[in-house]
Parts: structure tokens; C-alpha cells; sequence
């Protein structure tokens, strides 16, 4: 990751193709250590791509990954007993929302106490 960051911070420095000394630099300057193999393969990875392209195909990429959050619906519900399903949920989003409330009363630690 340090060495993508380098890359990316000399394009940002307005360098549109960063050489692998430019990135050593970079890296050296925070105290870093530049690994030669990452620096060669990050080098030949993007040579030749326009950077603003990989990030897009990347970020399309990310979206397609599932991230969870789904409900589980219990073996009962799926069984016959879906009608109590949207009950349970609906209940439990009223408890969270219940507790978010009471949560941002008071913060759980004082941040201005001397």
C-alpha cells in the first residue's frame, strides 16, 4: 500500500508518470522502506494506463462485492411462519432506533472533563 500511496502522491505532485526513484524518494522522505520488487511490479502494472481509468474500473469492482448487512430470516419463518418475520424486524429496527436516541444524550465517555 505504501508504494501505491507514493505513486499516487508524485501524480498528485502533478508527476503523471512517477519513475521507481521518484516513488524511492517519496518513500525515503517519511522513512519508509522501499521494497524494489513492489516498486517494479506497481511500475509495470499501470505502464502505459491513465491512473484516473484504474481507479474507476477499481472502484466498480468494490461496488460489486457484497458487504453483508443482509437479515437472516430464521428456519421457522422460512418454514411456514414468514408472517412473524416483518414483525421481528420491524420491532428490532424500533429498538435500535430507541437506542440510538438514548445513546446521543450522553456520550459514553466525558471529552471535556478536566
Amino acid at each position: 500500500m505504501k508504494v501505491i500511496a507514493a505513486f499516487m502522491l508524485a501524480q498528485l505532485g502533478g508527476n503523471p508518470n512517477p519513475s521507481a526513484d521518484d516513488i524511492r524518494h517519496i518513500l525515503g522522505s517519511v522513512g519508509a522502506e522501499a521494497e524494489e520488487d513492489k516498486i517494479k511490479l506497481l511500475l509495470s502494472a499501470v505502464e502505459g494506463k491513465d491512473i484516473t481509468e484504474l481507479i474507476a474500473v477499481g472502484r466498480e469492482k468494490l461496488a460489486s462485492v457484497h458487504s453483508g448487512g443482509s437479515v437472516a430470516v430464521p428456519a421457522a419463518a422460512a418454514a411456514g411462519g414468514a408472517a412473524a418475520a416483518p414483525a421481528e424486524v420491524e420491532s428490532k429496527k424500533e429498538e435500535k432506533e430507541e437506542l440510538i436516541e438514548e445513546s446521543d444524550d450522553e456520550p459514553m465517555f466525558p471529552l471535556f472533563d478536566d
